[in-house]
């Protein structure tokens, strides 16, 4: 069935095509969802038992932590990411659109039955 684009240009879309693209998408983005949100909550148990291993030997005098210096690489790093230009791979996501939206959806799903 074409569809009308504005700049004039007729566009050919399969109904069929487009639904197995979304579909199988979807499936792949709930999967990866759910090993993000269990790979997530491993990582923050992680580095939580980490900062608790860094304040006991801290309290102990065995080892001494930079808190300051520690936290500022985060700080730096966040405000990196804010001021800079979206990277190049921003226009090969919005070119799979189709496939984009499905999987964006699934790993939602996947995520928060994770």
């Amino acid at each position: 069935m074409p569809v009308a684009v504005a700049v004039g240009r007729m566009v050919d879309i399969n109904p069929q095509q487009l639904g197995l693209e979304l579909g199988s998408g979807a499936v792949i983005g709930g999967i990866i969802g759910f090993a993000a949100k269990k790979v997530a909550k491993l990582i923050a148990v992680l580095v939580g038992l980490e900062l608790a291993l860094f304040k006991f030997l801290e309290s102990r005098g065995i080892l001494t932590v930079d808190w300051e210096r520690l936290s500022g690489g985060i700080v730096e790093a966040s405000q990196n990411a804010a001021s800079g230009a979206p990277p190049s791979w921003v226009n090969t996501i919005l070119s799979t659109l189709s496939i984009s939206a499905g999987f964006t959806g699934g790993f939602f799903v996947g995520f928060r039955k994770g």
